[in-house]
C-alpha cells in the first residue's frame, strides 16, 4: 500500500455534478461553464441544476421558488434552542448546530421517496440562511427578524440581517456569489457529506457534518483571514515586505493556492469583478489597493509555483462592502454550498456504498500487559 495524506490524487467516487480544470483555469456545473451561470443565471435555478442534474424549465424553476419562500421560517422551538446559545459562540457552531436539529423535527427518513428527498431539499435550501441571520440577530439581542416571501432568496437573506430592503445590485451581486460557491467537486466538506450520506443517516445530519468541516481555517474559514492579514498588512507598498517574510518563515499566505488551480481560480477572477461593481456604487473598500498590491507581488514570487488567488481571496471584500460581518463570511459559503452537498447526497445515494478506507498500521505490533502497580511513573 502506498499512503497518500489528505487522498490527494485517490479517486473515491465517479460524479457528474462538476468538473475542474485546473490548469486552465475552468469551473463547469453540469457542464455549464461557472461565468456563464454567474452572468444569466441566479442562485436558485443554479441550486435547481446542481441537484436534478438539468436546467428546470419555467414551471419546475417557478414551483421550486415558491416551495423554498413557503419554507423559510424557522419553528419557535428552533428559535429558542438559538437564544440558548452563547453570544460569542461563532456562527458556523450555531449552524451546525441548528441544522442538525432539523432531523429532530423531521425524523422520517426515507430516502427511497423521491417526496422526501425533494421536501428535504426545499426544507435546507430554504431554512439554512434563516438560522444565519436569526442567530446574528439573537447574539446581538435582538429578535429574529421573520422572512418575507415577497422578496427573492438573496435580498431577503439580506433583509433579515437588517430590516431593509436591499439595493438590487447588492442583492445580485450576493447571488451571484452563491453561485460561485456553491458547488467545486470533492473538497473537504463535500468529501465529508459523501461519507455521511453513504451511512444513509438523514440529510440533516449529513448537511450538520458538513458544515462542521467547513468551519475550518483550511477550508472556509480563510476567507476571515484574508480580511485580517489585509487589515495587518494596511498600505499597498508593505505587501512587498509582508510576503517576503511570510515565504522566510514558511507561513501560509490566506487566499493563496489551491490544490486544484495552478492558475487564478477563475472564481476569484469573478469575485474581484463583483468588488469592482459595488465599489463603483458604493465607494471603494479602503483594502482593495492592499489586496492589488499583495496579488501583483504574489503573482511575482509564488506565480512560477503555480500559487494565485483563489477563491477567498477577494470573496471577504465583497461581503464587507455589503455590510456583512467578518464572522458570517463562511456561513454564507455554507448557505450557497448546500445546493453542492446536497447534490453529492442524492448522487452518493443513487449507488451508494458506505466509505470505509483502510490505513497503514505504525503502531506496536505486540505488547505484554503490565500490571498497574508494577508500571514506572517516568
Amino acid at each position: 500500500m502506498v499512503l497518500r495524506p489528505g487522498l490527494e490524487g485517490v479517486p473515491v467516487t465517479q460524479s457528474s455534478i462538476c468538473q475542474i480544470n485546473g490548469n486552465e483555469g475552468h469551473l463547469r456545473y453540469r457542464g455549464y461553464a461557472i461565468d456563464e451561470l454567474a452572468a444569466r443565471s441566479s442562485f436558485l435555478e443554479t441550486t435547481y441544476l446542481l441537484i436534478w442534474g438539468n436546467l428546470p424549465n419555467p414551471d419546475e424553476l417557478r414551483n421550486f421558488e415558491k416551495e423554498v419562500q413557503m419554507h423559510r421560517r424557522l419553528s419557535f422551538r428552533v428559535r429558542d434552542m438559538m437564544k440558548c446559545f452563547p453570544e460569542s459562540g461563532h456562527p458556523m457552531d450555531a449552524l451546525q448546530s441548528s441544522a442538525a436539529s432539523l432531523g429532530l423535527f423531521y425524523s422520517r427518513r426515507a430516502i427511497d421517496d423521491p417526496q422526501y428527498v425533494y421536501d428535504a431539499v426545499v426544507r435546507l435550501i430554504a431554512k439554512i440562511p434563516t438560522m444565519v441571520a436569526a442567530f446574528q440577530l439573537i447574539r446581538k439581542g435582538q429578535d429574529p427578524i421573520q422572512p418575507r416571501d415577497n422578496l427573492p432568496y438573496s435580498s431577503n437573506f439580506l433583509y433579515m440581517l437588517t430590516e431593509q430592503e436591499p439595493d438590487p445590485l447588492a442583492a445580485r451581486v450576493l447571488d451571484r456569489c452563491l453561485i460561485l460557491h456553491a458547488e467545486h467537486s470533492l473538497n473537504a466538506s463535500t468529501f465529508s457529506a459523501r461519507v455521511t450520506a453513504s451511512t444513509l443517516t438523514d440529510p440533516y445530519a449529513v448537511i450538520a457534518s458538513a458544515v462542521g468541516t467547513l468551519a475550518g481555517p483550511l477550508h472556509g474559514g480563510a476567507n476571515e483571514d484574508v480580511i485580517a492579514m489585509l487589515e495587518e498588512i494596511k498600505t499597498p507598498d508593505q505587501a512587498g515586505p509582508y510576503l517576503d517574510n511570510a515565504i522566510k518563515n514558511k507561513s501560509k499566505i490566506m487566499g493563496f493556492g489551491h490544490r486544484e488551480y495552478k492558475v487564478k481560480d477563475p472564481r476569484a477572477t469573478l469575485l474581484q469583478e463583483f468588488a469592482e461593481e459595488l465599489f463603483a456604487r458604493f465607494g471603494k473598500d479602503e483594502m482593495y489597493d492592499v489586496a492589488k498590491a499583495v496579488e501583483a507581488e504574489a503573482t511575482t514570487r509564488l506565480g512560477p509555483k503555480g500559487i494565485f488567488p483563489n477563491v477567498d481571496f477577494y470573496s471577504g471584500l465583497v461581503y464587507r462592502k455589503l455590510g456583512i460581518p467578518k464572522d458570517l463570511f463562511t456561513p454564507i459559503f455554507a448557505i450557497s454550498r448546500v445546493a453542492g452537498w446536497l447534490a453529492h447526497w442524492r448522487e452518493q445515494l443513487s449507488a451508494n456504498r458506505i466509505f470505509r478506507p483502510t490505513q497503514i498500521y505504525t503502531g506496536e505490533e505486540k505488547r505484554t500487559w503490565i500490571p498497574l502497580d508494577e508500571r514506572s511513573n517516568n
